[in-house]
């Protein structure tokens, strides 16, 4: 199906919607934590637990959503993928123990996993079709949903509210608005040629580097996020109000470069960018790892998110131009993402142990200057311009030669785990 450029721009707008409602979900998750641990009655150790299960469920689904899209097309896909995730944030509240919390966070994870992939993989499809970046603004879109999300959930557990009634109400808010959103998405969708993608395939070869980068950048968020606050405090002494507020400042610093960093990518290229980008996060963690006092180390972690704000976008938007079969590529991607959004934590936290935090910081700074050594790999094929027919394929499997992009892999990571960072 052929879209004009005016079609495909509010295309643009649509997937950044679905973008903001995905993120607004991992926000009211993340915020009654919590509330959640002490109605399951688990222990902090078995809390740890039971958060490794989104990863682990996104990890498992976000295969098979490549062939969801093939059958039923881009759009309806994406509404009824996305509406699984919105409707999934009431479980994790309504568990009473920890097999069950397990269980629920793991049908989370999955549903994430899928809406992800399928969001991402429209969002590359429309960047092509615009020849012009958007996969930085997008993400930022999502950092912006959290923020939402998180504040409303702030309020909700400030008020007492049981987050039964909160998950339900933010639930069906939330699947409204997303379907609502859907309906201004490209509804592409295979031919009857086309076969559908495998329902689970290793990584293609092209995929393995971008996905270095991401695992990089991934882990240098999910150790920033998780330990900044615990940096400060245990490291430099710092009060509680300045540790949270760093961790705060931390994300909001990612959700401001990635809503500006499209305009540098066009302007740069996304290869030098990404290693001006690395340079920056290396400095950045370095800062930390230097610093003797709180405002040097919270201008070292301001300096780190700038640096890898837009890096995990760029490596979506380069597994969607890379090899003869895109669905394999960012689901390769993805995976690898939603990996190093899991074992970042604990490995920051084991090396902490063995040594000290310092040190575990270092190993960021290690990985940080890595993004600079292999920005190359994310010099790929041109975009695809927009208009050109036989684009049909591009979300559900193809691999046509338009670098159309199926949906088979997504973001996350930011996949943020247990949000889903994408």
């Amino acid at each position: 199906m052929v879209y004009d450029r005016r079609e495909v721009k509010r295309s643009r707008y649509a997937v950044a919607a679905v973008f903001a409602v995905h993120g607004a979900v991992t926000g009211s998750f993340a915020t009654r934590v919590p509330w959640i641990q002490d109605h399951a009655s688990v222990s902090a150790g078995q809390l740890g637990l039971a958060l490794a299960f989104p990863a682990i469920g996104a990890s498992v689904a976000m295969p098979l959503a490549g062939g969801v899209s093939h059958r039923f097309g881009a759009r309806a896909a994406l509404r009824g993928l996305l509406a699984l995730w919105t409707l999934a944030l009431v479980l994790p509240a309504l568990s009473p123990n920890l097999l069950t919390l397990c269980l629920a966070l793991f049908v989370y994870g999955a549903t994430a996993g899928m809406a992800d992939v399928a969001m991402n993989a429209l969002g590359v499809e429309v960047e092509n079709r615009l020849n012009k970046s958007i996969m930085s603004g997008l993400h930022g879109m999502w950092s912006a949903g959290a923020l939402v999300g998180s504040a409303a959930g702030t309020l909700a557990a400030h008020l007492g509210t049981d987050a039964r009634v909160h998950h339900a109400l933010a639930a069906v808010a939330l699947t409204l608005l997303g379907v609502v959103a859907c309906q201004g998405v490209l509804d592409l969708r295979a031919t009857e040629d086309e076969e559908p993608p495998p329902r689970f395939a290793l990584p293609p070869k092209s995929a393995l580097l971008i996905g270095a980068i991401g695992f990089c950048a991934v882990f240098a968020e999910g150790a920033s996020l998780d330990w900044s606050a615990i940096y400060l405090r245990d490291v430099l002494g710092s009060s509680a109000g300045l540790a949270a507020a760093c961790t705060t400042g931390f994300t909001l610093t990612m959700a401001l470069a990635r809503l500006a960093g499209d305009a540098v990518v066009d302007r740069f290229g996304p290869v030098r960018t990404v290693r001006v980008c690395g340079l920056l996060a290396a400095g950045g963690a370095l800062l930390v790892v230097l610093a003797q006092n709180t405002a040097l180390a919270m201008t070292g972690f301001a300096l780190l998110g700038l640096g890898i704000a837009i890096v995990v976008p760029l490596c979506f938007a380069a597994a969607g131009r890379s090899g003869p079969n895109p669905a394999q590529a960012i689901a390769g991607v993805a995976t690898i993402t939603y990996a190093s959004g899991l074992i970042a934590p604990s490995v920051i936290g084991t090396v902490a142990d063995a040594t000290s935090l310092v040190t575990s910081f270092v190993l960021v700074t290690v990985l940080t200057f890595g993004l600079a050594a292999l920005a190359g790999v994310l010099r790929t094929s041109g975009r695809t311009t927009a208009g050109k027919s036989g684009t049909t394929g591009g979300v559900a499997g193809s691999a046509t030669g338009e670098a159309s992009v199926a949906a088979g892999g997504a973001g996350t990571a930011e996949a943020h785990i247990p949000d889903h960072r994408p």
